[in-house]
Parts: C-alpha cells; structure tokens; sequence
C-alpha cells in the first residue's frame, strides 16, 4: 500500500537540523511505512553528511514526482539551491529566500493533495522572520489564510499551549483578551477530538504571580475566568485559573491532558523541564498537520555531534501513527 508522503523542510542552514535528521534515518529508516520527503539544498545536506560519516544514497526528486516515492530506502530530496562552500559556514548568501522557496513548495504540495502533513526544521526568528511575524505558527497562518491558530506542544501524558507566543513579556498583558483565549481554547479542543480522538481535559493558568494583583485591574477577574466561565458553557471540560508557580508540581493529580498558559515561557519551560525533548511542536487551525521539534537552531552546538534527535523522532513518529 502506498502512503502520501511527508514533506520535511530542512530550513534554517546555519543549524542543527541536518545532524539531528541524519540521526533519526538511521533509527527510523526500517521502522517507519511513510515515505519522508526533504526540501532543501542537496548540496548542503551531502557536505554535513560526509562531515559526520553517513553514506546514504540521495534521490533527487522534482516536485511533480512525490507521488512516486513509496519508501525510504534512500534520502529524498527535492533540491533547492543554496550558495555553500563548507558544512559549516558563518553566513549563507540568500538564506532567507532559500528558507522561503521551499516553503512555497511546501505548501503548493500540500495545497495540492501530494502530502499528508508539514515536519520543518527550525528557523530563526531574528534573521528569517525579522519583525512580520512572531513565530513560524504567524508566518504559516498568514501564508495558508488561515483565520485562527495555536501553537501546542504536545506530549502523550501533558501538553502546553500558549495563548501569546514569540511575544515580548512586556506585551503580553494588551495582547491577552476574553476572545482570544475562547477562541484558541476552542480551537484546541477541536484539534484534540480530530487528531487525538480525546475530549481534552485544560487546565488554565493566570496571568499575575498566584493570580492576585495590587493593581485595580486583574487580567483573572476581567478576562481568565469570564472565558473559563463561557467556555464551560460550551461542555468543554476546563478548569482555573490555577497559579502557574504551582501548578506543574500537581498535574498528574488532576487528570490534566492540556495547559493553556498565557505567555510562551510561562508553559514551554516547565514542559521542557519535564519531558526534555520528548515533546513536539503542533500548529492548529491550519489546513494540514505541521509538526516540528521542540526546539531551536542551537547554533551554539553546530558541526559538535552532539545535538538530541528525539523531538524529531518524535515528530516523525506522530505521522506514522496517522496511516
């Protein structure tokens, strides 16, 4: 039986990402039935290839042949040219219109029916993304017209969301409204009966230290609870405000499948603190799946051998389980 493939968009150059893929082939060529199609420049992933001591066969694949490939019997690849000289380079000409052509061919793929989902390696936000958008979940939404999205890292026994995302801390209390929270606390909830046939249990978190304030406003009284309040009208099974200090200490208690925080760290860091990298990245609300690993370029631990495959394996390993 043939499967639809997956597309892999290597992305970022000056990263991790090609080590830790090289690491899960060689783990997971003979255990998974999906066929894995990387976009990204050939030439750079044969460079870091033979720097770290792979031989495995390339197939160069063009874009209208993904529905031929059938296994993973061999790296495929479609190529997208990026100028490179070594394995490692401190700067890539045109990285930025590299990382946005395949991309776009991505998402015509997608677009067309050729693949079952999206798995991207990471990107930075400061060179790629700039000021546009706050994360690769905004840049996708925007690409894809999607009207509402929501970044879930997610693992088997408890998973995170952030209602704000790559948002400046110093923001995040003018970004948070009743609506929005509703609106990402649907959304995932609808995610989790389609995808994960679940009906979530969430836990939702408070803004302010033990969710109190000196101030005469507070984001708990007039935003959190009203939500929660709406939400549980709606038979979603929800609880909180719970003070976020806490809270991770006790979830297993409490029959918790899902966490909607408020702000990025205020989720992501006991998560990761948990599970490590045994956790991917889910966008919701797109038209098709995108995984990717839970974490970023690591630049710091570039050509060292050393990086940890597992977020990808992880990843790679939520779309098996979509056969």
């Amino acid at each position: 039986m043939n499967y639809k493939p997956l597309i892999v968009v290597l992305g970022e150059p000056k990263s991790v990402f090609i080590e830790i893929f090289l690491k899960t082939y060689k783990n997971l060529k003979n255990k998974i039935k999906r066929p894995i199609i990387l976009i990204g420049s050939i030439r750079h992933f044969k460079k870091q290839m033979n720097y770290f001591k792979y031989n495995y066969f390339i197939n160069k694949v063009s874009i209208g042949e993904t529905s031929l490939i059938t296994n993973n019997n061999y790296i495929n690849i479609i190529d997208v040219k990026l100028v490179i000289n070594k394995p490692f380079q401190k700067n890539y000409k045109n990285a930025n219109a590299y990382i946005e052509k395949s991309f776009n061919m991505a998402l015509w793929l997608l677009k067309n029916g050729k693949a079952i989902g999206l798995l991207n390696g990471p990107i930075s936000k400061k060179k790629f993304l700039k000021k546009s958008y706050a994360g690769i979940t905004e840049f996708l939404q925007k690409k894809t017209v999607s009207k509402n999205v929501a970044m879930l890292i997610y693992n088997k026994e408890l998973s995170v969301s952030p209602v704000t995302t790559h948002v400046p801390i110093k923001h995040v209390a003018k970004k948070i409204t009743k609506k929005m929270i509703i609106k990402k606390i649907m959304l995932l909830n609808e995610f989790y009966l389609k995808y994960l046939n679940l009906k979530p249990n969430i836990a939702v978190l408070g803004l302010n230290p033990h969710c109190e304030t000196t101030d005469d406003y507070s984001e708990e009284k007039k935003i959190i609870e009203p939500a929660i309040i709406y939400l549980k009208k709606k038979k979603i099974r929800i609880n909180g405000p719970f003070s976020a200090d806490t809270f991770f200490l006790n979830y297993k208690y409490n029959d918790i499948n899902l966490v909607v925080g408020m702000y990025h760290d205020q989720v992501l860091t006991p998560i990761k603190s948990l599970f490590k990298f045994n956790a991917i990245n889910i966008t919701a609300g797109l038209p098709f799946l995108r995984v990717s690993p839970d974490h970023g370029p690591n630049e710091g631990m570039i050509s060292k051998n050393l990086s940890d495959p597992t977020s990808l394996m992880k990843s790679i390993l939520f779309f098996e389980k979509k056969l």
